[in-house]
């Protein structure tokens, strides 16, 4: 079963996100963490079974940073939680889909993470995440 795992979303400065989405959803974020692989801070909110991942590059030339530069603050990407990210990665692939990395990688929340290229998902950057566990 693939259900929406979280939103992210791309801020310029994530200190004044939080503020803002703490004021927003009347809670502060219950994680805040650094993915140094994707040169972006995050912070992750908590609502119902879905979270809210904001987003701040910490390097000009990160993902975040060219996507902020292109079109601004706001939705990055839908993450979907999968029990098996290997098994629909390869799913995904045969079904005509373009993966942008060929291995899952670790991603923030612990989790691991493969994205599909929007141009093969209607403009939509998806992000697949399977929770890390002792077993993967």
């Amino acid at each position: 079963m693939i259900k929406v795992e979280h939103i992210g979303i791309a801020v310029k400065n994530i200190k004044d996100s939080n503020d803002i989405f703490a004021k927003l959803f009347g809670q502060q974020p219950y994680k805040r963490e650094s993915v140094a692989s994707e040169k972006v801070s995050t912070s992750f909110f908590q609502l119902g079974d879905t979270k809210i991942e904001l987003l701040e590059a910490t390097d000009e030339d990160s993902p975040i940073a060219k996507f902020i530069a292109k079109r601004g603050e706001g939705i990055h990407h839908i993450a979907y939680k999968v029990e098996n990210i290997e098994m629909e990665m390869k799913r995904l692939a045969e079904e005509g889909f373009t993966l942008l990395n060929e291995k899952p990688k670790k991603g923030a929340d612990n989790k691991l993470v493969c994205f599909l290229h929007p141009k093969s998902t209607n403009g939509v950057l998806v992000e697949l995440c399977q929770e890390i566990t002792s077993d993967v």
